[in-house]
């Protein structure tokens, strides 16, 4: 049987489509005769049953004839490849379902995966935070801020946001510890401590 054709089914199926496969390669000609029943389930080692049962889905489509006594003649080499082309269209159709199912299961294993990590970068995140409280929060000063040109003291920063104002970075440049005289200007970089609420804060009280 060609090896390309990897069919999954019943046995008696293997077995039908190695002898038609063996006629549409040319092995078997049509006027052949072919093994009787014990032959094939010898060759096979199957039980008689299934031999017969190949036997007859070759005969009911016509590939082969069966005479009694005489044994299985073949008798259509067309059939026999349009036989061999059918199941291997299956066959085709099968492994892309397959490959779509392991695919997703992949995909499934990989969510979880991802989930587990992002609850344990969680975690960890929680755990610095306890640890070290003051790790800084940051917002990017844009054009919509309604605070530009004036200074952290001016428009009562901490009052409004019970946040404190630790650094500043525009562009290349950090300024560390700026006091209540920097200017926010544009591009600027806020780096700032507080509750875990003073990010939201402090976002609400620049923008609305």
């Amino acid at each position: 049987m060609d090896k390309s054709i990897n069919i999954t089914g019943p046995r008696y199926q293997h077995i039908a489509l190695d002898i038609a496969s063996k006629i549409a390669s040319g092995h078997y000609k049509v006027g052949d005769k072919i093994y009787t029943r014990s032959v094939l389930s010898s060759q096979y080692n199957v039980s008689s049953e299934t031999a017969r049962r190949a036997i007859s889905i070759l005969s009911d489509v016509g590939i082969v004839e069966v005479w009694r006594g005489s044994g299985v003649l073949i008798k259509s080499y067309e059939k026999a490849i349009d036989f061999v082309k059918e199941y291997t269209a299956i066959q085709s159709v099968n492994d892309l379902k397959n490959e779509i199912l392991d695919c997703l299961e992949r995909q499934d294993k990989e969510n979880d995966y991802l989930k587990k990590m992002l609850d344990k970068l969680i975690d960890k995140t929680h755990s610095l935070k306890a640890i070290n409280p003051f790790i800084p929060y940051e917002i990017t000063v844009d054009a919509n801020c309604k605070y530009l040109g004036e200074t952290i003291s001016g428009i009562n920063f901490w009052h409004h946001t019970a946040a404190t104002i630790v650094a500043i970075r525009h562009d290349d440049e950090l300024m560390m510890s700026p006091g209540p005289y920097a200017v926010i200007t544009q591009g600027d970089v806020l780096y700032f401590v507080g509750d875990d609420n003073c990010p939201e804060r402090v976002k609400n009280y620049l923008y609305l």
